[in-house]
């Protein structure tokens, strides 16, 4: 009976011990299946760590919290502390991150790394901080890819006429309309049920968006066109983070910095696996293509869409486009 008693007051002490004195609610849009998902587990699991079970990071997934577009507002007002939205999603307070909505304006993998890691990437980060908020870091989603129920979209003109989901983006609406495409921006959660429906015929995402979300059941082609990038900017609400304690402040920064790379390898790697599991679902399936772009037909899409560059000359400044195009 001692012993019970014992056991039990030593439970009693321990465990205050072992709460966390803080948590931190993240909030994201995608499945916890995606790279994105991942990430943000990973990020939770290595804050716990790193701090020693201190903090604690709550991730809500799957618009579960906040919706695709909700996510900003409920930072400002510390309902959440932690996000990773699109980058269009901070277009309409900080127009210059239109620049990596403008399509073909990157190379390769690398190439966007190098643009996001450096000095581009910095002046960005600074004014979506200027704007009230921590902006971290940035992860990737991948290029994304044309696809359509309609009719393949091989080259610009298979577009005409089409109804082409896209993210709320002026850069994303003037390329849907270059192609002779109607844009119609509607939020994530939202658009299997408008590609079922008939609402919107086709839309761009990048593979793992396209897969976890089984968009290959209602679309009939998919294009890889690796036309236009998709990135995520890891942000933290300022009011919250102002109160955070300074001793953990570079452990939290830390976490981040270790699950930026762990989420861009995952994003890699995944990107290649999806790629062959889209392929074996469409060697089995007679209703589902994928259609690989020759180099004559990418040169005919990037002239295309290049031609819109100069109407966002004032608003994303012909400059930070230069730099883009100078980084290596």
């Amino acid at each position: 009976m001692k012993w019970c008693l014992a056991l039990c007051l030593t439970t009693l002490c321990i465990s205050p011990l072992l709460a966390a004195e803080y948590t931190i609610k993240l909030t994201h849009v995608v499945s916890p299946d995606t790279p994105k998902g991942k990430g943000a587990d990973f990020l939770a699991k290595r804050v716990s760590e790193l701090t020693k079970g201190r903090v604690e990071v709550i991730v809500y997934p799957n618009s579960e919290l906040y919706g695709d577009g909700e996510e900003i507002k409920a930072l400002k007002l510390g309902n959440v502390h932690i996000a990773m939205p699109s980058f269009s999603k901070f277009t309409s307070m900080v127009p210059q991150m239109q620049l990596f909505d403008l399509p073909f304006l990157f190379r390769d993998e690398n190439h966007v790394h190098a643009v996001l890691d450096g000095e581009v990437g910095q002046i960005i980060k600074d004014k979506v901080t200027a704007k009230g908020f921590v902006a971290l870091d940035y992860w990737d989603a991948g290029f994304k890819h044309f696809s359509s129920n309609k009719k393949a979209i091989l080259t610009p003109s298979d577009a005409v006429g089409q109804k082409v989901r896209t993210m709320k983006s002026n850069v994303l609406e003037s390329q849907i309309k270059a192609i002779g495409a109607t844009p119609h921006a509607l939020p994530f959660a939202s658009v299997y049920a408008a590609l079922q429906k008939g609402i919107v015929d086709g839309a761009e995402n990048p593979l793992s968006n396209f897969y976890t979300k089984k968009f290959y059941e209602v679309q009939s082609d998919l294009t890889l066109s690796a036309h236009g990038y998709l990135g995520y900017l890891v942000i933290m609400s300022e009011s919250f983070w102002r109160k955070f304690p300074s001793d953990l402040k570079p452990l939290i920064l830390q976490a981040v910095k270790e699950a930026t790379a762990y989420e861009r390898t995952l994003a890699s790697e995944d990107d290649k696996a999806t790629l062959l599991k889209l392929e074996a679902y469409a060697k089995t399936s007679n209703s589902f293509h994928i259609h690989t772009l020759s180099a004559e037909q990418k040169e005919v899409w990037q002239k295309i869409m290049e031609a819109i560059y100069p109407q966002f000359y004032g608003v994303i400044g012909e400059d930070l486009i230069k730099k883009v195009q100078a980084t290596k």
